[in-house]
């Protein structure tokens, strides 16, 4: 009897990442911008021109946000970090530190297994709050992730 060895991997993937900071408006939910991918398992699995991954093989995927929210002024109140699917909020991870606890930064993030079927889409939002209604960056590196959106496809 011939033995048969079947290999399988996690793909499609990408790390998207910001390499540069965006500053976000108080208390609006917000498209994150990415400016690079450290990895993807074929050129163009996330699209940068448009800040979005369009799945083209069906499946259960993980998905992963990281967003650091900072304010010099020590205002942050709450951070929020949200996966958009079809241009709907579909997961929301929050850090809501109170009016009276005020933050340089915070990060939040978190990972979600989706069905996905071609042709649906993910995005990454962000919304910060702030003691004094101002602006609120949210970071990016050129060495480290800070800020990153990423997926795989699981093996089923």
């Amino acid at each position: 009897m011939a033995i048969t060895k079947v290999t399988r991997h996690n793909t499609p993937f990408f790390i998207a990442r910001k390499t540069s900071d965006q500053v976000i408006t108080d208390n609006t939910g917000t498209k994150l911008t990415f400016e690079a991918t450290d990895t993807e398992s074929s050129s163009g699995v996330f699209d940068l021109t448009n800040n979005k991954f369009t799945v083209a093989t069906a499946g259960k995927y993980n998905v992963s946000i990281n967003i650091y929210h900072y304010d010099s002024d020590n205002e942050i109140t709450r951070s929020d970090g949200y996966i958009y699917k079809n241009g709907a909020s579909y997961a929301q991870w929050i850090n809501d530190r109170g009016s009276d606890q005020d933050e340089r930064g915070l990060q939040i993030g978190g990972s979600i297994i989706m069905d996905l079927s071609v042709s649906d889409y993910i995005e990454a939002y962000a919304l910060s709050v702030t003691g004094d209604s101002g602006t609120v960056n949210i970071e990016g590196s050129s060495s480290v992730l800070l800020t990153y959106i990423s997926a795989f496809k699981l093996i089923t």
